[in-house]
């Protein structure tokens, strides 16, 4: 058997053209996953109070879906360090079943939330929808953070003047 360049590179080529059109297909793929659950986040993030620009903030999102949850919006950082994105995934879970309480929800819901967030968001996001965050802390919880149900920021202290 004869070592031919030609085939070899032919090969190669074929190769690199499956591989380009594999990447192609998954950062479609990426893109539109990331367009409907900032599209999904919009319609929950206005339902209950929070500005929708937010469901298209990388990390900012997930914060506040935290917050939304009375989670500390500091551990979707965690995301960031290896292998703490499976921490932040328990966190997320705890958020989503007490946002669902919110909108009286039953536990089932978090799995939707777990495994079809989009869904999860989009179906509490809809009109017909009632959002009652007095439930969270009815239930035991603490309040959100954000959004209605949120407690009044602290006022800012001002210096006080000599008598």
């Amino acid at each position: 058997m004869s070592y031919d360049e030609g085939t070899t590179a032919a090969w190669w080529i074929a190769i690199f053209g499956l591989f380009a059109i594999w990447l192609g297909i998954v950062l479609l793929l990426s893109l539109a996953f990331y367009v409907v659950n900032a599209f999904a986040l919009m319609s929950l993030f206005r339902k209950v109070g929070v500005a929708p620009w937010i469901g298209w903030v990388p990390y900012y999102n997930s914060w506040t879906v935290l917050e939304l949850g009375g989670q500390a919006g500091p551990l979707a950082l965690l995301s960031l360090v290896p292998y703490g994105s499976y921490a932040v995934l328990v966190f997320l879970a705890i958020a989503h079943h007490r946002t669902g309480i919110a909108f009286r929800k039953s536990t089932g819901w978090v799995v939707l939330a777990i495994f079809l967030p989009f869904v999860w968001a989009f179906l509490l996001g809809r009109a017909e929808e009632v959002y009652q965050p007095e439930l969270i802390t009815a239930a035991g919880y603490p309040p959100p953070k954000v959004g209605f149900g949120a407690p009044p920021p602290a006022p800012a202290s001002s210096p006080t003047a000599p008598a």
